[in-house]
């Protein structure tokens, strides 16, 4: 069977299923019969807009976006699809904060769920810095089906790299 690195920290079970529907040639169908569309936010200027709705949805006590931008080089050099960064600075008598989010740019063509679960994952990051219980339920809040697009978008990445 293939090693499925995405997928390894879940259980057996799931690796059994997805190893099954990838050696039968099926992953790709599968993900496109439950993902048929793709999302239309191609620039830089499009997902910031995307990302401050949702986290003004959400999230709106915490700090402002100062940058949201798609990274080419991300999953490359970081091993990883998003990417949170933040910073303290002193102004004067006060701290301002600088937050930015870099999505990798594989997910210019993905399903508008897979967008949003990283998004959503990268947001989560404002108010919780380790993935820790509070940081999953903070993702749950804000997209209920936040586990099952996180395990579908690692199984998309499989069938990507076939």
């Amino acid at each position: 069977m293939t090693t499925l690195k995405y997928i390894a920290h879940y259980p057996e079970q799931i690796q059994t299923q997805a190893g099954l529907l990838i050696s039968q040639g099926r992953l790709g169908a599968y993900l496109e019969n439950k993902y048929p569309d793709l999302h239309q936010i191609q620039s830089d200027k499009a997902l910031y807009q995307y990302v401050t709705e949702l986290k003004n949805q959400y999230m709106r006590k915490s700090s402002p976006l100062s940058q949201v931008s798609y990274d080419s080089k991300l999953q490359i050099v970081k091993h990883a699809l998003g990417l949170h960064t933040y910073q303290s600075r002193v102004q004067g008598n006060k701290l301002k904060a600088h937050n930015s989010i870099k999505v990798a740019a594989l997910f210019k063509s993905a399903p508008p769920e897979f967008l949003r679960m990283i998004v959503v994952h990268e947001l989560a990051h404002f108010r919780e810095k380790e993935h820790n219980k509070a940081f999953y339920q903070l993702c749950c809040h804000m997209e209920p089906d936040y586990h099952q697009f996180e395990l579908d978008t690692r199984l998309w990445l499989h069938w990507r790299e076939q």
